[in-house]
């Protein structure tokens, strides 16, 4: 008997509303909320309007070890060789978390969200760090940072995150994932917080590849992001990666891949996909994927009930001829 292929769906401004958790109802898997653009102080708030209209079970996805920009003003386009100024204080440009600013170096290179902006460490100062652009883009409010040259210490948990978990598991939320899962460490240390809840451990980075065999011996549940897995091994590389993960997770009885990011991008804008965002789901559940995760589609997204059905007549589709 062909096993469940589970759907998960990101909430957001274009999601977070009657019309859409009432539709969702016995149609998906769980509900995801991304710390990394929620509120904390607004989670409460957020978990009991999405239990008011859905019973499709809640999963909070941490912050963990990455670095953002916090910008305050409107969205900004930056010319290459501009230079601009971060700050170590709290003002209109800053980095967080913050213990970030005092560990960059000269020449350091931080790319910036997913559209090409990148910079380079020119001069640093006691309260701020001068950057020069490198590469043209625009500089927007939360957007990931990688520094692309070198690895910085990061906690694996946020403090917000902790108290995202206290708040969620307050309002018997039971599903957590820990964002940029880079060792064992990790996974057990999160698992300490989090001993009886069902976990997600995200394959984001270089060093988690690296240590696919110890996650696997450790835990069962993991999710490819190729989003900032992308910032980390190159966009040309997720093919090939993807497929070893799952050559690596497939051996083993248990284990469960669930992939994000990207399926069906040209929906955040249209009410159609592409053939070649078809053919990628298809080809995720072909390798193996216990589950599919709609992100940005279903989060911001002008179409997210039409990305719904369209992935779920995909995996109807995949069922019968599997």
């Amino acid at each position: 008997m062909f096993k469940k292929i589970d759907i998960f769906v990101t909430l957001g401004p274009s999601s977070l509303n009657k019309q859409f958790l009432t539709f969702i109802n016995r149609k998906v898997s769980l509900v995801r909320l991304n710390m990394s653009h929620v509120n904390v102080n607004k989670l409460a708030e957020k978990i009991k309007y999405i239990k008011k209209f859905c019973t499709v079970p809640i999963c909070i996805d941490t912050e963990g070890a990455q670095v953002r920009i916090k910008y305050n003003k409107k969205k900004f386009f930056i010319k290459k060789n501009s230079i601009i100024n971060i700050f170590k204080k709290k003002f209109f440009l800053n980095l967080y978390p913050d213990n970030v600013f005092d560990q960059l170096k000269v020449n350091d290179i931080l790319d910036v969200g997913f559209e090409g902006l990148k910079f380079k460490v020119k001069k640093t100062y006691l309260h701020k760090i001068s950057l020069k652009c490198i590469n043209a883009g625009y500089l927007e409010n939360n957007k990931g940072v990688h520094v692309s040259n070198r690895k910085i210490k990061l906690k694996f948990i946020t403090d917000k995150d902790l108290k995202a978990i206290k708040i969620s598991k307050e309002l018997k939320v039971n599903n957590f994932a820990l964002s940029f899962t880079n060792t064992k460490k990790d996974i057990e240390n999160f698992c300490k917080i989090l001993p009886k809840e069902n976990k997600f451990f995200k394959i984001e980075t270089k060093e988690s590849i690296k240590n696919l065999n110890l996650f696997f011996k450790t835990e069962n549940n993991f999710l490819i992001d190729r989003g900032d897995l992308s910032k980390e091994v190159g966009i040309e590389n997720i093919p090939p990666v993807q497929r070893k993960i799952f050559k690596l997770s497939n051996k083993r009885k248990n284990t469960k891949i669930f992939i994000a990011t990207n399926f069906l991008e040209s929906m955040i804008l249209k009410p159609y996909p592409t053939r070649a965002e078809v053919n990628d789901i298809y080809n995720g559940l072909e390798m193996g994927a216990k589950g599919l995760v709609l992100a940005g589609e279903t989060a911001m997204g002008k179409y997210p009930m039409e990305c719904v059905k369209l992935i779920l007549k995909i995996v109807n589709v995949f069922k019968k001829l599997n």
